[in-house]
C-alpha cells in the first residue's frame, strides 16, 4: 500500500521559521516533523509518495529514494492550489487503495494502523474549539454525512485532522470538484461528494495528534513528544553535573561541570553544555549547539547550530540555525497581567493560546549583548540586534 504526504506549501504562518525550510522539516523533539510521520506509518506501507514544492530539495537531500525500507517517490505541485490539487498530482502512480496524509502533522501510529484497515474514511478528534476547524456531522455509526470547514456555529466537535484512507476514485471526483472561493481545489468538497456514493467512516483518534499551524505549536508538540523519551547518555558527563528526569545526550557532546539538566530533555550530538547552565524540562537542543556559562534554557527549542554563549535566558522560545545570543540577551516569556500572548500572523493579531511564549528567531539571527526581548516577538532570518536594545515589535527582512 501506498501512503500520499501532502509537503508543497510555503507555511506562511510559520514565518520566520519557515522562510528557510519546508515546514515539514521543522525539528520536533530533535527530529523533522516528516521522520515523524514516516516512522508511525504501518507495516503494510511499502511506499511513500511526497506531494512536494516549496524547497524541494531539502527535503529530497533528507529522505533520498528510500527510508527505513521505504520507497520514496516524489511528485512535484508547481504551484499550490489546495490538498485535492496537490493529490491529484498523483493519479499515475496510484493505482489502490492509499491513505493520504497532512505532511505536517505528527499522528499516533496506533491510529494510523486504524485508518489503514478501513474501507474508505477519515481519523478525527473531538476538539473543543470546533470553529478552528473543518469538522465531520456523523450519523449513528461514525459515516460522515456532510464535511464543514471552519463552522462558525458548530454543529459538530469532530475535527478533520488531515488523514485519509481513500480509493483511485477519489480523482473522478477531483477532476470535477471546482475551485473553492480561495481558488483551491479541497479535498474536503471531494470528501464530501465520496460520503455521498459510499460508506465514508469517521475514525476518532485514541493517540496524539501534533498539528503545526504556528510557531508556537512546536513547542507544545515538543512537550507532548518528551514525556515519551526514552533516555540514552551518549556523551560525556562530568561527574559533578546533575540530571534527574528522562535525559537523551548525544554522541560528543560534553557535560561540564556545574551543568543542572531536568529532564525530559533532549541534547543532541557534538554539542558542548556549560560549566554551570541549567537545562530545564520541555527543551529540545539540535546537533553542534552551545550553552556556555551562566546560561538558563527552559522549554525551549534551540536547532542545529544555535549558541546561548555565556550569561543569557532562553525560556519558551525558538531558536533557529545557527542564532548567537549575546551575553546577557533575556527573552522575557510572561506578561505582568498574566493573559495569553498574541502575536501579529499575516497583519492579524492571533491569540497563541499561551501564557509563556518567549521568542521566535529565525536561522542565523545575532542578538547584541544585553538584548531584551519582549514576550511573543519574532525576528526574520540574518536580523540583528544592538548592544543594549530592547526589542518590543517583530523584527523582519
Amino acid at each position: 500500500m501506498k501512503a500520499v504526504l501532502f509537503a508543497a506549501g510555503k507555511s506562511t504562518r510559520t514565518h520566520p521559521l519557515t522562510l528557510t525550510r519546508p515546514k515539514p522539516l521543522l525539528p520536533v523533539a530533535n527530529k523533522p516533523i516528516v521522520l515523524h510521520l514516516l516512522q508511525a506509518l504501518p507495516k503494510v506501507i511499502d511506499e511513500v509518495v511526497l506531494v512536494v514544492g516549496y524547497r524541494h530539495e531539502m527535503i529530497r537531500e533528507l529522505l533520498g529514494d528510500t527510508f527505513g525500507g521505504l520507497r520514496i517517490r516524489y511528485v512535484m505541485q508547481e504551484e499550490q492550489k489546495g490538498t485535492g490539487h496537490a493529490l491529484l498530482q498523483c493519479k499515475n502512480v496510484i493505482d489502490e487503495p492509499f491513505l493520504a496524509f497532512n505532511g505536517d502533522d505528527i499522528y499516533h501510529s496506533d491510529d494510523i494502523a486504524v485508518l489503514a484497515g478501513l474501507d474508505q474514511g477519515a481519523l478525527c478528534k473531538t476538539v473543543p474549539d470546533p470553529a478552528r476547524f473543518g469538522v465531520f456531522v456523523v450519523d449513528g455509526n461514525n459515516l460522515i454525512e456532510e464535511v464543514i470547514e471552519k463552522p462558525q456555529t458548530p454543529v459538530s466537535d469532530l475535527a478533520n485532522i488531515g488523514a485519509y484512507k481513500l480509493t483511485p476514485e477519489i480523482f473522478k471526483i477531483l477532476h470535477q470538484t471546482p475551485a473553492s472561493s480561495r481558488g483551491e481545489i479541497e479535498i474536503t468538497s471531494a470528501i464530501q461528494e465520496l460520503a455521498g456514493q459510499v460508506p465514508f467512516k469517521a475514525a476518532p483518534i485514541n493517540g496524539h495528534w501534533l498539528s503545526i499551524g504556528y510557531p508556537w505549536d512546536l513547542l507544545d508538540a515538543n512537550a507532548a513528544l518528551l514525556e515519551n523519551l526514552l533516555g540514552e547518555i551518549l556523551g560525556e558527563v562530568s561527574p559533578a553535573a546533575h540530571i534527574t528526569g528522562t535525559v537523551s545526550i548525544g554522541r560528543n557532546t560534553v557535560i561540564r561541570p556545574g551543568v543542572v539538566i531536568d529532564g525530559p530533555a533532549v541534547i543532541g550530538e557534538n554539542c558542548t553544555i556549560g560549566p554551570n547552565a541549567w537545562i530545564r524540562s520541555n527543551s529540545a537542543i539540535g546537533d553542534n549547539c552551545k550553552i556556555g556559562q551562566g546560561s538558563e534554557i527552559k522549554g525551549s527549542i534551540l536547532m542545529n547550530g544555535a549558541r546561548v554563549p555565556h550569561l543569557s535566558y532562553a525560556g519558551d522560545s525558538i531558536l533557529g540555525e545557527e542564532v548567537n545570543l549575546g551575553c546577557g540577551t533575556v527573552t522575557a516569556n510572561f506578561r505582568h497581567d498574566g493573559k495569553n500572548h498574541a502575536s501579529f500572523v499575516k497583519g492579524e493579531l492571533i491569540d497563541t493560546g499561551r501564557r509563556k511564549l518567549g521568542a521566535i528567531f529565525g536561522d542565523h539571527v545575532h542578538t547584541g549583548i544585553n538584548t531584551s526581548i519582549y514576550p511573543g516577538r519574532k525576528l526574520w532570518p540574518h536580523t540583528s540586534t544592538l548592544p543594549g536594545e530592547v526589542v518590543k515589535m517583530d523584527i523582519g527582512s
